[in-house]
């Protein structure tokens, strides 16, 4: 044998069989659809994540900073800071309760104890009563200003868990 074809009869010549063309990388599969927009939702969800995140951050940022403020503007009148740091309790409590701004002793307390908080945080912002009105009553500066934080930013927390408890 030769190694040839014959030729044919009627005087047309084949051609060896021919390949497809290659395909087109447009439009992709549908796993690359799927892939994509996996990656566009997870692209989203982080973007609203750390919106979410910035928005807490600053808003804690604000709270430290007014307490900071507070305590540079009354560095040694403990009273008038006493009052200022209790004002701006009675301002964040109003959003549990609406008559935060007339309650006084137990019915405060029980105002402050809708935020989850210890009982000596509770017993340190109560201290801020009996400092405002009396001159000479014990008072810590650094324990009360700490409780307050704390107490700030378990309540920042709380809002934003009942905002979503309700949406």
């Amino acid at each position: 044998m030769s190694g040839s074809f014959p030729e044919p009869e009627d005087g047309l010549t084949l051609r060896d069989i021919h390949m497809p063309p290659a395909p087109s990388w447009w439009p992709p599969a549908p796993g690359w659809w799927v892939l994509f927009g996996t990656v566009c939702l997870i692209v989203i969800l982080a973007w609203l994540f750390y919106q979410s995140s910035q928005k807490k951050r600053m808003a804690r940022q604000r709270i430290l900073a007014e307490i900071e403020q507070l305590a540079g503007r009354h560095p040694d009148d403990d009273t008038a800071y006493a009052a200022s740091l209790h004002q701006l309790l009675r301002r964040a409590a109003r959003r549990y309760a609406a008559d935060a701004h007339l309650t006084q002793g137990d019915r405060w307390r029980q105002v402050l104890a809708r935020i989850p908080v210890d009982d000596a945080t509770l017993d340190a912002l109560m201290s801020l009563d009996a400092r405002m009105y009396q001159p000479h009553a014990d008072f810590d500066r650094q324990r009360v200003q700490a409780a307050a934080q704390y107490w700030l930013d378990a309540a920042l927390r709380h809002a934003r868990i009942t905002e979503v408890g309700h949406a």
